[in-house]
């Protein structure tokens, strides 16, 4: 848990770091037009955005609030994985150690709920055999 602390908050560093080194040295929409003309650029944007939607679909399972939700989902289309690495420290922190809290979030109630009751019913369909 520390580890991942740590990590997520060096993210959030290097990505503070190279969105002001970005934002400051360069011009957005002049390279960004750049970067989409090389195939390799293309290729790059494809990937990245897979990243932040797959990420994103972790986000929108955890949180029940959908306007906590949408607010994440949409930093992290604009502010790329400095969202993501900002969300995960914040949810390692407010988790206290506990993974399923930190992977299920709002959820973990509900699916150990679900996944005792899914038990219960193994159990009973064994004592039938």
């Amino acid at each position: 848990m520390k580890a991942a602390k740590s990590l997520s908050f060096i993210g959030m560093v290097a990505m503070t770091a190279v969105l002001v080194f970005g934002f400051t040295q360069g011009s957005f929409f002049e390279d960004g037009g750049a970067l989409l003309k090389n195939p390799w650029g293309v290729v790059s944007f494809v990937d990245l955005y897979v990243g932040f939607t797959l990420f994103s679909m972790w986000i929108a399972f955890r949180e029940k609030n959908i306007l906590l939700m949408a607010a994440w989902i949409l930093a992290m289309m604009i502010l790329g994985f400095f969202a993501g690495a900002l969300y995960v420290f914040i949810h390692l922190v407010k988790s206290k150690g506990d993974m399923l809290l930190f992977f299920l979030g709002d959820r973990k109630k509900e699916v150990l709920r679900k996944e005792r009751k899914a038990g219960r019913r193994s159990e009973e369909d064994e004592w039938k055999k």
